[in-house]
């Protein structure tokens, strides 16, 4: 194999695969990136959960293919200085990496035995801009579960009816919800569960052309999504995913507006006692046109006042900090709706203008006298 192509476009490519080779692995080969050159060259990363592959262009005169280490070469690439890197291979695996006066000299593994990347046979096809997808994952992703408890639960729900596609995310505590219309895409009804470690990649894939889409094709077993130059390969979650319709209340005592800015500057202010080693809700007593905050830990007390309008009649509710913070930052309007009931049931987060394109709902935090 002997290719040559410019230094920067191969870094970017070698960074979009890296994202889904294994760090570490009983099969060396997954450890490490495989390159095929024909006509282009194409980049893979795989773990045998996640597979990323993305083409780019390259002046090839001997086709061939080649693994090489994913950390060695990737920071290879990126301390070279800007030019043409050009790589070649024999046929006892040596690889030649050149770029101006930088040369390296390394072993590669054979291609064979590089496991190959399951095909997706798409059932049914989805067609969305990149950017509302990018979007979408943002204001869902930060609600997925870490924990593998419930494994379901560490995927985010895609759900389509019609021309309307629906992202839910769920971890025991929380939950979020955003709905978008697809005016232009192709859809098909149905849902399936993506992991949000593949998501997360997906995510930073993206980019921000408003004519540049993403074409998701769903399997019986792995989903792929075409963004680009660039193929992400994921298997689906398979499980019984929470009746999110049921969960959320319809009705509510309390609504409280709220301005995202000045809620969190308030609890920032809150939290800054809180930490690791000293957990505590903050307490939140809604007034007339206000919102006492109050948290204590062993660090010390802190206290805030939000203004708001409305009133919650003085109830009293704990919510963990972080939860309500995540919540906030993904929220994408300035003017919100928390919408209450008791001190014990879930409270509601929504946009004042009535859209409901996101939900996010926080179950409190049980207070305890003196916190």
């Amino acid at each position: 194999m002997k290719l040559s192509c410019e230094k920067y476009v191969l870094q970017n490519a070698v960074s979009v695969a890296l994202r889904a080779a294994a760090s570490k692995s009983p099969i060396t080969a997954l450890e490490g990136l495989l390159l095929e050159a024909s006509v282009d060259l194409k980049i893979t990363g795989y773990d045998l959960k996640e597979g990323i592959y993305t083409l780019m262009a390259a002046d090839v005169e001997e086709p061939g293919s080649i693994v090489v280490s994913a950390k060695l070469f990737s920071e290879m690439i990126r301390r070279m200085p800007d030019g043409i890197v050009t790589i070649s291979t024999d046929e006892n695996l040596n690889i030649n990496v050149r770029c101006g006066k930088s040369d390296f000299h390394f072993m590669g593994i054979s291609a064979e035995e590089y496991p190959e990347m399951p095909d997706v046979n798409g059932q049914s096809h989805v067609t969305l801009p990149q950017k509302i997808l990018r979007s979408m994952i943002t204001q869902t992703i930060f609600a997925v579960a870490t924990s593998d408890a419930r494994p379901i639960y560490t995927g985010t729900l895609f759900e389509i009816n019609g021309s309307e596609l629906t992202l839910v995310s769920v971890d025991g505590y929380r939950l979020a919800k955003r709905t978008e219309h697809i005016e232009n895409g192709q859809m098909e009804n149905g849902s399936f569960v993506v992991p949000g470690s593949a998501l997360s990649d997906i995510e930073r894939i993206c980019g921000d052309d408003e004519e540049a889409t993403v074409q998701i094709a769903v399997g019986l077993k792995h989903i792929s999504f075409g963004i680009g130059d660039t193929v992400v390969i994921t298997r689906r979650l398979e499980g019984d995913f929470l009746n999110y319709r049921k969960s959320i209340p319809e009705n509510f005592r309390y609504q409280i507006k709220i301005n995202r800015g000045d809620f969190m500057a308030t609890i920032d202010r809150c939290a800054l006692i809180v930490s690791e080693k000293n957990t505590s809700p903050i307490r939140m007593t809604f007034g007339e046109d206000r919102i006492d905050c109050r948290c204590v830990t062993p660090v010390g007390r802190a206290e805030d006042v939000c203004p708001c309008q409305g009133s919650g009649d003085g109830m009293e509710i704990g919510f963990n900090d972080r939860y309500m913070m995540d919540a906030l930052k993904a929220a994408n309007t300035d003017e919100l709706v928390l919408r209450l009931n008791t001190s014990s049931s879930p409270s509601v987060l929504e946009a004042a203008d009535g859209s409901k394109s996101f939900t996010y709902m926080i179950l409190p935090v049980r207070l305890r006298a003196g916190e």
